[in-house]
Formats: structure tokens, C-alpha cells, sequence
């Protein structure tokens, strides 16, 4: 038991640590990034006095092959070797470049200094800022003064003096390989990541537009279809306001449960569409989306509206809800558009055929004559037409709005939806 409970509290202490060293890593990388001449000064002042405190101590002397060289060319030297790892990182090449006649002359008069290393540091920076081949010229311009060493100033074997520094060009070179893979697969990572983020954006707007398209084609269902059948209620209300008193007020009543009936649907539509429920506040009291059992309803609705509408069912309905929901959203604008643009004397007809696996045709006809066809009002910018092709394409359906053919009078919709595809 004492070991468990020992190794939460061992992570509880070494995580925020790492946490805070990472932290200051990324400002001190970034403020690297903002001011680099800062960074770069203080690594070559480092370096210069390094190089310096050997050459005033007397330290080169310890592995110098020649002793006898004079102040001022150790001195020189020094400088030489050192000052120019203020470019390594922004101008790497060039910085080696400068370096080379020093670690020459270095070599040649067997002073030997071991400042000569710091090429190590430029190499590391050719692995890591430039291409790959760079290191085979970096690779003999430093060992040829290795080599002229080795043969003016022979102490030992040759490969004494050459093997090590060509370990060190190795593993400088490997070095700089690895942090420039890693610095290539994180900006990899991060693109991908802000490719992903735009991508995720693209879905919500894409997803965000198609929600638009679902809400307005319910909205256009539900007032277009309600309001069509109040006008048409209102209407026939009217005109028997002198002749039946009592149908008027049939009329009237039919009127206000319809408008209620609306209100009551917008409402519930509304109430989806908030982006917050409050937690003191109730949900929306949510209702299923019309079926094919709420056909009756509707019929009766358009023909107290005054549009006498005949229905012929073959087969037996075994539709899932969403193509239910298409089918009654097909004939409830089909009808709409029958009250709105035809007059008085016109008939409807509605046909049927329910198919095994989902499949399903629905015809519905009018008789009516004269006046815009119906969902030519739609057409030119309306929800009527575009929306129910819309409904009918989710099931990979067909439907076709026109007038008959001649000489019947009239307007026509078809409407197919195929059998349901096994996934």
C-alpha cells in the first residue's frame, strides 16, 4: 500500500516541474526568435573569452606541437577561430569559410590550439539550417588542416590525430540531423494540426449551412402550408358569412385551431434553434416530425380549406421515419401550392404505392386551370420546389413537378424514392 499511494505523489512532483522547465524553455526560444543577434553575441562572447583565457594563460601550450610561436600570432589565432561563430547560424557556410585559413595556419605552425574544435559548433549548424551534401566539403575542409598537422608535426600514428576529429564531425553532424528531424516532424505535426482545424471549421460551416437549408424548408412547410389553409378557410368564410351564419363560424373555428396549431409548431422549431437552455429554465417541449399517420390530418385540413382531395393507398406503408417525414413534407407542399395558385372547382387526387424495402411512389394531381403553376413561385427563389427536391435527393429519390399532359388541365408531382441501399 505505501509503494501505491508513493507514486502519485512522486508524479504530482515531477510534472509541474516539467511543466515549468518547458515553460521557460518556450521563452526563452522565443524571445531567441524575436532578438537572435542577443543569443548569438553572448554564445561568441563566451567562445572569444574561452579562446582568450587560453591563449593569456598559457593553457596551448600544454598540447602545442610547437612552442616557439609567437604572442601576437596566438592571439591572432584565437580570434581567428572563434569571432567568426557570430554568423554559424544565419550564414553557416560562410562562417567555416572564414574559419579554414586560420585552422590552416594553425595546423601548419603546430600551435595546435584547441579553439580549432569550435568548427564542431558550425557543423552542427550546417546538419541543421542546410542541405545534406554540405557536409562532405565541411568534412575535408576541416580535416585537411587535421591531416597537415599530422604530417608537419607527426606525434603518433596519423589516424591519431585524424580519427578523432572525424568522430567529432560525426557526431556534431548526427547531432544536428536529429534536431532538424524533430524540428521538421513538429512543424510537420503543427500543420497538420492547423489543417485539421481548418478542416474541422469547413465541417461546421458546411454543417451549419445544411442546418440553415433543413430549418428553412420546415419553416417554409409548416407557415406555407397552414397559412394556405387559414386563406382558404378565410375565404370560404366569407362567403357564407351571408348565407350560414353557422358555417362562418365552422370557418372561423377551423381558422383559429389552425393558427394555433402553427403557432404551437414554430414555437417547438424555435425552441430548437436557441443555442443555451438555461439550468432554471424547462427544455422545449419537443414533438416527433409528422408520419404518414398524420396524412388524415392534413387532408382534412386542405379540404376544410376548401379543396376536395381523393386518396388511393396500394401496398402497406413500412417506411422509416425519415422518409415518412419526406413523403409527408412532398404532399403537404403539393397540396399548399394547389390552394394557392388554382380556383375555385378544382379537385385533388393522391396515389400511393408503397414497395417492399422502402421503396415508395406518390403522385398528386390537381384539376385546376388558370393562374401561375404551382411551385413556379418557388422556382425563382421560393423553398417550395428547391425543397422538396432537396428532401427527395437525401434518399437518393427522384421527383418530377409539371404540368399534365394535354388535354387534361392541371398540375402533377411525382415523386420516387428508391428501395433502401444495405450498408
Amino acid at each position: 500500500m505505501d509503494h501505491v499511494n508513493h507514486v502519485p505523489e512522486e508524479r504530482a512532483t515531477t510534472e509541474p516541474l516539467t511543466q515549468h522547465v518547458q515553460r521557460i524553455s518556450r521563452r526563452i526560444r522565443a524571445f531567441d526568435h524575436r532578438h537572435p543577434l542577443v543569443w548569438d553575441l553572448h554564445l561568441t562572447g563566451f567562445w572569444v573569452t574561452a579562446a582568450l583565457i587560453d591563449y593569456s594563460g598559457g593553457g596551448w601550450l600544454n598540447v602545442a606541437r610547437d612552442r616557439d610561436n609567437p604572442g601576437w600570432l596566438i592571439l591572432t589565432l584565437s580570434l581567428g577561430l572563434s569571432v567568426p561563430l557570430l554568423r554559424r547560424r544565419t550564414h553557416p557556410r560562410a562562417a567555416l569559410l572564414a574559419i579554414a585559413p586560420f585552422a590552416l595556419v594553425n595546423a601548419w605552425t603546430g600551435a595546435a590550439l584547441q579553439a580549432f574544435l569550435l568548427q564542431l559548433l558550425v557543423v552542427f549548424h550546417i546538419a541543421l539550417r542546410r542541405p545534406s551534401r554540405n557536409l562532405w566539403w565541411a568534412t575535408a575542409l576541416i580535416t585537411t588542416p587535421v591531416a597537415v598537422l599530422a604530417a608537419r608535426h607527426p606525434q603518433g600514428s596519423p589516424d591519431r590525430d585524424i580519427v578523432p576529429v572525424l568522430m567529432s564531425i560525426a557526431v556534431a553532424a548526427a547531432i544536428g540531423i536529429t534536431v532538424r528531424t524533430r524540428r521538421e516532424h513538429t512543424e510537420a505535426l503543427e500543420d497538420r494540426a492547423r489543417r485539421l482545424e481548418i478542416e474541422r471549421d469547413q465541417q461546421a460551416q458546411l454543417a451549419a449551412a445544411a442546418e440553415r437549408a433543413r430549418i428553412a424548408r420546415e419553416m417554409h412547410d409548416i407557415i406555407g402550408h397552414n397559412l394556405s389553409v387559414i386563406t382558404g378557410l378565410a375565404d370560404g368564410g366569407q362567403y357564407a358569412a351571408a348565407k350560414s351564419p353557422e358555417r362562418a363560424a365552422q370557418a372561423l373555428q377551423a381558422i383559429g385551431t389552425t393558427s394555433r396549431q402553427a403557432l404551437g409548431e414554430l414555437r417547438r422549431l424555435l425552441d430548437v434553434l436557441r443555442e443555451e437552455n438555461h439550468s432554471h429554465e424547462p427544455h422545449p417541449d419537443l414533438t416527433p416530425q409528422p408520419t404518414l399517420t398524420d396524412l388524415d390530418q392534413l387532408i382534412n385540413g386542405v379540404r376544410a380549406a376548401g379543396l376536395p382531395v381523393t386518396t388511393t393507398t396500394h401496398g402497406t406503408p413500412t417506411l422509416p421515419p425519415g422518409r415518412q417525414l419526406t413523403v409527408y413534407r412532398v404532399l403537404q407542399e403539393a397540396l399548399t401550392n394547389t390552394l394557392k395558385h388554382t380556383g375555385p372547382g378544382t379537385t385533388a387526387a393522391i396515389e400511393l404505392f408503397y414497395e417492399e424495402r422502402g421503396a415508395v411512389t406518390a403522385t398528386v394531381t390537381d384539376t385546376g386551370s388558370g393562374g401561375p403553376a404551382p411551385g413556379a413561385a418557388q422556382s425563382t427563389g421560393g423553398r417550395g420546389l428547391p425543397g422538396m427536391r432537396e428532401r427527395t435527393a437525401l434518399y437518393g429519390g427522384t421527383l418530377e413537378a409539371g404540368p399534365r399532359p394535354h388535354p387534361e388541365q392541371g398540375w402533377r408531382v411525382h415523386l420516387h424514392l428508391p428501395e433502401e441501399t444495405q450498408q
